[in-house]
């Protein structure tokens, strides 16, 4: 796993619950990345090791710092410290950049649609800005979702972005806290639903040659799905970034607490693993810091070999051909029988 220790060297204040913060890149091995990967920041709080991914804001080839954009949320342990007690000149351990929600082009394509609600703007307007700039004819479509214009992020630089490139950028603002009148004849009342995103596609003749990409809370990603499907759109031109394992309780009726055997880093570890704990989750909480990033099973990070016992994956949102038989990702791994040993 290769690591970087990065510098703050701003912090923007983007919404009353956003920041955005810049690192400098490292003097001696830059660091590469794509529009729409994340970067994976390590924190220690309070005497525990925190590992969490955040999306780039910033988009190689135009921004020359390194930026992520970062919400407080409810009991958003490591979001929260970062809003509240991180400062300019403070440095982060980071992860290499990770994430595979990023741009695939193509010859047919005439649009891109990209689909985000609150703080899911971050990994797409890495990914605006990118495609505005490589892409001299692609026309790009934003759709975003917000309570009103003061918890719009990156409201000022999207309308930047527009005065640029005004032939090729269309903005929808969607705002749930707003009412809408003569003084805000740019924005939808409400959330965007299937109706809306239906409405909003129905209106673009070449629909059928456009890719999209969506992310944000479960609710969106359906409806704009539901929406792209009605509408024609190959699923292979459908992209989500996903922050959650979608957990169905079905799926753990007959996974009950057991033991694991852990072998990591040359130690052994009787780990007790809770109904409804994944075994990731159970190792943490004993403090044993096994390697991990995105917890939503889209990277190998924390990729283990079972030895001995049966375990299941639940939660996994796209399907993961790169794994061997005996191969397991522990975010989202059950234990199934007794006796299971995974080395790690």
């Amino acid at each position: 796993m290769t690591t970087y220790t990065l510098k703050i060297i701003r912090i923007k204040q983007e919404t009353p619950n956003v920041v955005t913060l810049s690192f400098k890149q490292p003097a001696l091995k830059k660091i590469k990345y794509l529009a729409g990967q994340y970067l994976t920041l390590i924190f220690r709080i309070n005497g525990r090791r925190y590992i969490r991914p955040y999306s780039f804001s910033s988009a190689p080839g135009i921004d020359e710092l390194l930026e992520i954009t970062v919400k407080r949320v409810p009991n958003g342990i490591v979001s929260n410290h970062i809003v509240d007690m991180v400062k300019v000149n403070d440095s982060i351990e980071v992860m290499e950049p990770m994430g595979d929600f990023i741009f695939q082009n193509n010859e047919t394509l005439t649009d891109v649609y990209l689909w985000g609600v609150g703080s899911g703007i971050t990994p797409l307007f890495s990914l605006i800005k990118y495609i505005l700039w490589s892409n001299t004819f692609l026309k790009v479509h934003l759709m975003y979702g917000s309570k009103n214009y003061e918890n719009t992020i990156f409201k000022n630089q999207i309308e930047h972005l527009l005065s640029i490139y005004s032939d090729r950028f269309i903005l929808q603002h969607f705002h749930t806290e707003v009412y809408v009148g003569d003084k805000n004849p740019d924005v939808i009342e409400g959330r965007i639903d299937q109706v809306k995103a239906l409405k909003m596609l129905s209106e673009n003749p070449v629909i059928g040659k456009s890719s999209h990409y969506i992310c944000g809370p479960l609710g969106l990603k359906e409806s704009v799905k539901q929406a792209l499907d009605h509408s024609g759109v190959v699923k292979s031109l459908i992209f989500s970034e996903d922050f959650e394992l979608i957990k169905n309780p079905a799926d753990f009726v007959d996974i009950q607490s057991q033991t694991v055997r852990l072998n990591f880093q040359n130690q052994e570890y009787n780990l007790e693993v809770v109904k409804g704990k994944s075994i990731l989750e159970a190792a943490l909480d004993t403090n044993i810091e096994l390697p991990y990033s995105c917890q939503t099973g889209n990277c190998s990070t924390c990729k283990g070999k079972i030895v001995e016992g049966k375990t299941r994956m639940i939660g996994l949102v796209k399907e993961r051909t790169d794994l061997q038989e005996t191969e397991t990702l522990l975010c989202c791994t059950y234990p199934l029988t007794e006796n299971i040993i995974i080395t790690i």
